[in-house]
């Protein structure tokens, strides 16, 4: 696609930010506009049919009135459950997020496993099939967290969060098994919130683990689908930042690394 196409990349809350960092990297002249859906968070508590009849026709709206080219669902909960939906309802080419089960079982040495997600993503039928697909022998376990994404909000949004709180979200991932060889080496990241808590999880883990982040891998796809960037990157108003609840973020500023250093309107 020539020129600077609009990007629109969606959340239900700041988890999001995680992805749209990437796809920034790789596409610097894009326009971006940043939605979170933060008058329904969290989706993760939220049954299929609330997240399916909130999201799609919000999509619509958004669509009408942002004109994307693109969008991304940068959050597993909305992508497993509602995708579907969005692409028979919309021609608006959707990129999703979904956990990265396939390249975590093919790097694991040990052949165990843990997938880290929301309640709503670890129960459906969706991430269960990618594990029958994809496991290639691994022993895969599937950890569904209740407070991770509210956590991970919360510390972004300056709040003190004990380590305590986050160390009972994400302990159940270590399996321990008969020695080294044989416990926990790798972790997917199923929820776009949780890396930005990504230095905390590392320092409190039992020991060190590969925590797989399915950004990267969102950003090519963006890029093969839109192609890579103009020559020029200079264009008005990149980047805007939306909240569905009509509030202004109290931390915009903090936020702009995630926009690549452009100050979002």
């Amino acid at each position: 696609m020539s020129g600077h196409p609009n990007i629109l990349v969606f959340d239900s809350g700041l988890g999001g930010l995680t992805v749209l960092r990437e796809v920034v990297k790789a596409r610097p002249d894009a326009r971006y506009v940043y939605v979170g859906d933060d008058a329904f968070f969290p989706y993760g508590q939220r049954s299929e049919e609330a997240v399916i009849g909130r999201v799609v026709p919000l999509m619509g709206e958004l669509i009408e009135a942002h004109a994307p080219d693109l969008v991304v669902i940068a959050c597993n909960t909305a992508s497993t459950i509602a995708l579907a939906p969005l692409r028979a309802r919309y021609t608006v080419p959707f990129v999703g997020t979904v956990p990265a089960i396939k390249p975590a079982c093919a790097r694991s040495k040990t052949k165990r496993v843990s997938v880290l997600g929301t309640s709503a993503t670890v129960r459906l039928e969706y991430t269960r099939a990618l594990i029958r697909d994809f496991a290639q022998g691994c022993d895969v376990k599937l950890v569904g967290s209740a407070n991770l994404a509210t956590l991970a909000e919360a510390a972004l949004g300056g709040g003190k969060v004990a380590d305590e709180a986050i160390l009972a979200e994400i302990a159940p991932c270590f399996v321990a098994g008969d020695g080294p060889d044989s416990r926990t080496d790798t972790i997917v990241l199923a929820c776009t919130h949780y890396p930005l808590l990504l230095d905390r999880l590392v320092r409190l883990a039992p020991w060190p683990v590969e925590w797989i982040d399915p950004a990267p891998a969102i950003a090519r796809r963006v890029v093969s689908l839109l192609g890579s960037s103009s020559a020029s990157h200079h264009h008005e108003q990149s980047a805007a930042i939306l909240f569905t609840s009509g509030q202004r973020h109290r931390l915009v500023s903090a936020l702009t690394p995630y926009f690549g250093g452009l100050v979002p309107a």
